[in-house]
């Protein structure tokens, strides 16, 4: 089994509803165990201003998946929730993004890791400091250390 973080984000048709929706699909993933739920928490949208709040949060999964199925199998939870990619950083039903998996780098044309821009974005180092703080990021850095640099207005924690 291998430990993975997954990034969980929504702001249409019930958000909120969507983001518990797909903890428990996630949950109910082939070889997959939940281990931890972040807290809800509502965000401004990050790129693409001009639509409504996000709900975001992070889940630790220990999986027999490897990174590619794992991926496979957010995207078609992603599709299940009816996600349509018309417009980069644009509303959608669910965003799941695979953030991190333990032992892991990667980086080709379909994946990433470590998920090349968490860095940055506290809308997504918040939930997964809730389950993971002491995680390295870099070789200096924990998600702990790395969210204490970002700024945290725009995110308030609902759930």
């Amino acid at each position: 089994m291998t430990l993975a973080y997954v990034a969980l984000g929504s702001n249409m048709d019930d958000p909120v509803q969507q983001v518990l929706t797909a903890m428990d699909a996630l949950a109910g993933l082939p070889h997959t165990r939940l281990l931890q739920r972040s807290h809800l928490y509502r965000t401004r949208p990050w790129g693409y201003a001009a639509q409504p709040d996000f709900i975001n949060a992070a889940v630790a999964l220990d999986t027999r998946l490897g990174p590619r199925a794992l991926l496979d199998s957010l995207l078609e939870l992603e599709r299940r929730a009816g996600r349509e990619r018309s417009r980069a950083n644009g509303p959608r039903t669910l965003d799941l993004d695979l953030l991190h998996v333990d032992g892991v780098q990667c980086h080709d044309a379909h994946l990433t890791l470590p998920h090349p821009r968490m860095l940055e974005r506290a809308f997504v180092l918040l939930p997964l400091h809730d389950i993971a703080p002491t995680l390295a990021l870099t070789a200096t850095r924990t998600v702990a250390q790395q969210l204490a640099s970002l700024d945290l207005a725009g995110c308030e924690r609902i759930m």
